[in-house]
């Protein structure tokens, strides 16, 4: 006699179905030693095969212009719409950002040419094994020395040593932060203010040198989809104005430049129920067991107390195991979420338990994580919506 279906219970998702980066072919952690590569860097390696060597690259990453994003907004963004064809070397194919998905880890990913299990952030907050305490990458808070926490060169930094002319064009609110420290430094930092004058800018110092790597940013994009979602007008206005951007930037390339388009991870809408957002710090089952709560609604790494990690590991399958992706961390590093390799230090930031999200879902913590509970778009996952980045291409 069939069970009645209450008493069914599907098997969790399999470990090995989340779809992994592509590390050491199509990453952006590829994209900058490729073109150092071009430019005859040392101990670059030109891993995108698809990209022909320049030898003034500019890297334009605008924050939270996912693939998928801007193929659904081809009125808006008729001038990018128009590169999807060259993206990733004229194959018309995306990269993919690396997990998980958010701005910390991927800027760390663009600047080191490493995925995080080498560069060492595995995500928007992580635990420091040294401290025993949550350390928020993006904003590096509590204060962690910088060198020891991401020790490897930038790439901007070896193409300067090799004679190359490095620069970074973004506000001048990031010219001294740990982040920028430990994944942009190398050749010269130029802030400004405004859209239109990081372009110009931008384009005049591909001109300052025979050989240039210029890196170029925006961020409004993604802060409108936290706030307001994806499919709001406010991100659709910004998405209009980036489009401008590019095309302004593309109109002044000297001679002998490429552009490169690209961004840190795209964005998914979760609604405000209790369906599609779990609240951890309402939740006994998914709380017992666990002493930090790391990562982000939708990438979460979770620490538990001393010989707990199987209970957790087991816990958060049976709860989450149909909409998230739940692993340990070994399985984790195992299927190369984090990359090929893990350095030792970096190994005890990963979470004893891993949950990355499959469906339109997101795990919140409203105490703890007040304002971050309240963000309507959200990204850090392995889906192609957050996965998916653009790699746009304009030659002079």
């Amino acid at each position: 006699m069939a069970q009645p279906a209450a008493w069914d219970h599907p098997e969790p998702l399999a470990v090995d179905s989340a779809p992994r980066p592509e590390y050491g072919t199509g990453s952006l952690a590829d994209l900058l030693p490729t073109l150092a590569a071009g430019m005859g860097v040392p101990d670059m390696t030109a891993a995108i095969t698809e990209l022909t060597p320049v030898d003034r690259a500019c890297v334009f990453l605008i924050d939270g212009l996912g693939w998928e994003q801007v193929k659904a907004h081809p009125q808006e963004a008729p001038f990018l719409t128009s590169l999807l064809p060259s993206s990733r070397g004229g194959t018309g194919r995306p990269l993919t950002a690396g997990y998980p998905a958010t701005t910390a880890t991927s800027l760390a990913s663009v600047g080191t040419g490493l995925p995080p299990g080498a560069h060492g952030l595995p995500g928007y907050t992580a635990r420091n094994p040294d401290t025993g305490e949550l350390m928020n990458q993006l904003r590096w808070h509590p204060w962690t020395p910088p060198a020891a926490w991401q020790p490897y060169p930038t790439v901007f930094e070896l193409a300067d040593r090799a004679g190359v002319h490095a620069a970074q064009v973004s506000s001048p609110a990031f010219q001294n932060t740990p982040l920028t420290k430990v994944a942009l430094s190398g050749g010269t930092f130029h802030g400004r203010l405004t859209g239109e004058e990081r372009m110009d800018l931008a384009a005049e110092q591909l001109a300052a040198g025979d050989r240039s790597l210029v890196y170029t940013y925006y961020a409004e994009l993604d802060g409108a989809g936290h706030r307001y979602g994806v499919a709001s007008d406010t991100w659709v206005g910004q998405l209009m104005y980036v489009d401008r951007l590019v095309q302004r930037l593309a109109e002044q390339l000297p001679p002998r430049s490429a552009l490169y388009v690209t961004a840190d991870h795209g964005m998914v809408d979760v609604p405000f129920d209790e369906r599609h957002r779990i609240d951890f710090d309402e939740d006994w089952e998914l709380s017992a067991g666990v002493a930090l709560l790391g990562g982000e609604g939708r990438a979460r790494h979770v620490y538990a107390v001393p010989g707990a990690a199987n209970d957790v590991l087991t816990c958060w399958r049976e709860v989450l195991g149909e909409q998230f992706w739940v692993a340990s961390r070994d399985e984790a590093i195992a299927a190369g979420w984090f990359g090929p390799h893990i350095d030792e230090r970096v190994y005890a930031r990963i979470g004893d338990v891993i949950a990355a999200a499959r469906d339109d879902v997101l795990l919140i913590a409203s105490q703890r994580e007040p304002k971050e509970s309240l963000m309507v778009g959200n990204h850090g996952s392995m889906t192609p919506a957050e996965q998916l980045v653009p790699l746009l291409e304009v030659r002079s």
